[in-house]
């Protein structure tokens, strides 16, 4: 049974994907410095798979406890790095933030892991700005980014190639992925915002269920058919198995080298007034929104090319906007009952 770290493990995609890892038969060890997380979600995992992952509370800009651990796991096979932080407009008020949490956490496992290692990065379509063509495909070219959040993701993949290209040892998969939405079927994990969301989705069902106000549409006069902004929504059990699929293409040997790059969505986009109707739509909930100004950073219209990812890595989305929008209210509505 191979051995997976998953840095950011209580994370959204980290605990869908440590889940999605012990049903392929995979041992999971996760790390997270609880910034974004709580820790009852281990409790929550548990529930789900009937184990107590191995966990331990560490901070990645700690290089001191990241070479410590590598040091103590020497039996890591493989490494799934989420570990970071991911506002793209808190990115935009506080670049240094993002630069300094996303890169050292980034370097201090690599040099921490020098050994044969499989990896895998949590990477995102931001990396291609505004395409020129949709559906945008992993050979487009990388556009100067919209987000100090987004360049962060751009210069990791650079990062990771580069090492790589002098690194026999490190094997690398990065995973362009578009937006995550949804919760686990039973409704005991899904996203969980400290504070006011940053994305759509939890925005809505926090509307819906009470906690927030109206939701604002950032910009109604965008050059789309309804005049808002159009993303390609992945559920995020979809993108849990994208994780396995990549572990699986590195365990295997990936015939393009030793640095790789996939998309990992749908290959359709839904503009946000469409999102809101399939929320209504999907829960029978009548929801309360206004038109607002356009907000810095975001890009006008994303969906990506998915056709290498369901071809070379043997995944595909199977979970559709119905599903992504009734399980995130399902568990908004755990929570409300089951406060974290």
């Amino acid at each position: 049974m191979a051995k997976i770290l998953v840095t950011g493990g209580t994370g959204y995609i980290g605990s869908h994907t440590a889940v999605e890892l012990h049903n392929a038969g995979y041992e999971v060890v996760i790390i997270d410095n609880l910034s974004n997380s709580n820790i009852k979600i281990l409790t929550q995992l548990h529930a789900i798979t009937g184990k107590w992952f191995n966990f331990h509370e560490i901070d990645l800009q700690d290089e001191k406890a990241v070479r410590e651990f590598a040091e103590n796991h020497a039996d890591i096979d493989g490494i799934i790095h989420f570990a970071a932080y991911k506002a793209v407009g808190e990115s935009v008020e506080q670049p240094l933030k993002y630069y300094k949490n996303n890169f050292f956490g980034l370097i201090n496992l690599l040099t921490s892991f020098n050994r044969k290692i499989n990896f895998v990065f949590s990477s995102s379509c931001t990396v291609y700005g505004q395409p020129d063509t949709l559906p945008v495909t992993e050979a487009a070219s990388v556009k100067k980014a919209e987000s100090p959040y987004g360049n962060t993701k751009q210069i990791a993949e650079e990062i990771l190639a580069e090492t790589a290209a002098v690194t026999p040892d490190l094997s690398v998969i990065a995973l362009r992925y578009f937006n995550p939405v949804g919760a686990h079927e039973t409704a005991l994990i899904g996203e969980l915002p400290n504070g006011v969301p940053a994305n759509l989705v939890p925005f809505i069902t926090q509307s819906a269920i009470g906690k927030r106000g109206p939701i604002t549409v950032h910009g109604n006069d965008y050059d789309t058919p309804d005049g808002s902004a159009i993303r390609d929504y992945i559920h995020v059990v979809d993108l849990a198995k994208a994780h396995v699929a990549a572990i699986k293409k590195l365990e295997d040997g990936n015939p393009n080298g030793n640095y790789d790059v996939f998309n990992i969505g749908t290959g359709k986009g839904f503009s946000v007034l469409e999102i809101i109707a399939a929320f209504e739509k999907a829960n029978g909930q009548k929801l309360d929104y206004k038109i607002g100004p356009r907000r810095a950073g975001d890009v006008v219209e994303i969906y990506g090319d998915v056709e290498k990812s369901n071809n070379e890595l043997g995944w595909k989305a199977a979970l559709d906007i119905n599903e992504m929008m009734r399980s995130a209210w399902e568990w908004e509505k755990y929570i409300k009952a089951n406060p974290f």
